[in-house]
């Protein structure tokens, strides 16, 4: 197995709340804030935003994995850091949110390489929010999606209201959202936003499982493919035939498209490089 090196961190430093490790081209980023549900400070997401945004860049990475430990995967955004002195200027509260969830959940989005979510516990708020922009969701049955915003008095952020109606429609988003209950893991995979739930003891291994068969696909392929999905949601058939053919025209300029044909022309398994 190969990976980057492996070196003690501080406790309590943001280093040690987001974990990242990257082995056989599969980048790792664990939230590790367990006794909190792994809610997300500033700090954290900060960090959120660079391993994504280096994975992007790293051709040693071809694939990524979020996840978090303990019974949450992560419960939203942790409110009880804010600073609540001082008078609020109009367009600080869009500001925040812009600058911050936004972001966050935009850089999972904008990843160039494949995203998957493996949701241990409970996703809540932004947390949720966070799990829904991954391509792909694996849950355990033990977890549990929730839009807590309405609880709150709160109007959902970091997406929330781009992502579900694009999901599950715009009436069951309105459900989820209005209401805030809880919904169980196996709901979620009904509904659709769930790609698959799995035996709690079995989430690792799945994800695992899922990353790898990632890592040794055509990577460049990957990427203009998810680009493709995410922006035909938000035009119209013209312009996402012509995405698709100018993105077919990119892709043939790679290693890994020469390889898949010549493949095919031999008869034989393709050896895709990333390239």
């Amino acid at each position: 197995m190969t990976g980057s090196p492996r070196v003690p961190v501080p406790k309590n430093s943001v280093e040690s709340l987001v974990l990242h490790a990257t082995d056989n081209q599969v980048c790792r980023i664990t939230l590790n804030r367990p006794e909190a549900l792994n809610a997300i400070t500033p700090d954290q997401r900060e960090r959120l935003i660079r391993l994504l945004d280096d994975a992007s860049a790293d051709p040693g990475v071809r694939a990524v994995v979020l996840t978090g430990t303990g019974r949450g995967f992560c419960a939203g955004a942790d409110l009880r850091g804010g600073s609540g002195a001082g008078e609020r200027v109009p367009g600080d509260v869009a500001r925040t949110i812009r600058l911050g969830a936004q972001r966050l959940v935009a850089a999972v989005l904008d990843c160039e390489k494949p995203v998957i979510a493996a949701v241990n516990g409970t996703a809540a708020g932004l947390g949720a929010h966070l799990a829904f922009a991954c391509d792909l969701v694996l849950a355990a049955e033990s977890a549990k999606f929730i839009e807590a915003f309405v609880r709150r008095g709160l109007v959902p952020d970091g997406g929330g209201a781009y992502l579900l109606p694009r999901l599950v429609g715009p009436q069951r988003a309105k459900e989820l959202m209005f209401f805030g209950d809880a919904l169980t893991a196996a709901d979620a995979e009904r509904l659709g936003l769930v790609n698959r739930v799995v035996p709690d003891g079995e989430l690792d291994k799945t994800a695992h499982e899922w990353a790898d068969r990632l890592a040794t696909g055509p990577t460049r392929a990957l990427a203009l493919t998810k680009h493709l999905v995410n922006a035909s949601l938000d035009t119209d058939r013209g312009a996402a035939f012509a995405a698709e053919a100018a993105a077919q025209e990119i892709n043939m300029t790679t290693a890994d498209a020469r390889e898949g044909v010549a493949s095919f022309v031999q008869r034989r398994g393709p050896e895709f490089r990333g390239r």
